[in-house]
């Protein structure tokens, strides 16, 4: 058996089961206290106090890092999958994620206002994707000496 790093086993194993970077960003906030630390009973039980909290901060800043360099195209359609796996429309996964805590306690310079900028790109985008498909497209008009 190979012994894995907490870092290593965060990233291969738990985040490694999550769709995309929108969905690790939200699982990593969601584990976020108060406090600022991360709360995963079995994590910290593994690999220790000291070691868990290092894991989930790198890790952490990893996934901001991660859904701030993809394309707002694949955030888009992350998004539209997660929602339909959340069992709510995009548009309403867009709106709660852009209420959650997602950034880690010393996120970076410009990382907080760059991920709310994407974030509410993407919530414009899917409400602009929605209104176009509910308008009817115009059909040309015939000349009436036809």
């Amino acid at each position: 058996m190979t012994l894995k790093s907490a870092f290593q086993d965060l990233s291969e194993t738990t985040l490694g089961a999550l769709a995309d970077c929108l969905k690790r960003l939200e699982y990593l906030g969601s584990l976020r206290k108060m406090r600022g630390g991360y709360w995963h009973w079995g994590f910290t039980k593994l690999h220790g106090e000291a070691a868990a909290r290092k894991a989930f901060h790198e890790a952490h800043r990893a996934a901001v890092s991660e859904v701030l360099c993809t394309p707002l195209r694949t955030l888009l359609q992350n998004a539209e999958s997660s929602s339909q796996n959340a069992g709510v429309d995009p548009e309403g996964y867009l709106e709660n994620l852009g209420k959650a805590e997602l950034l880690p306690d010393d996120p970076g310079a410009g990382s907080a206002r760059h991920l709310n900028s994407v974030l509410h790109a993407l919530l414009g985008l899917e409400r602009n994707r929605k209104l176009n498909a509910t308008h009817p497209v115009a059909m040309p008009r015939q000349p009436l000496d036809q």
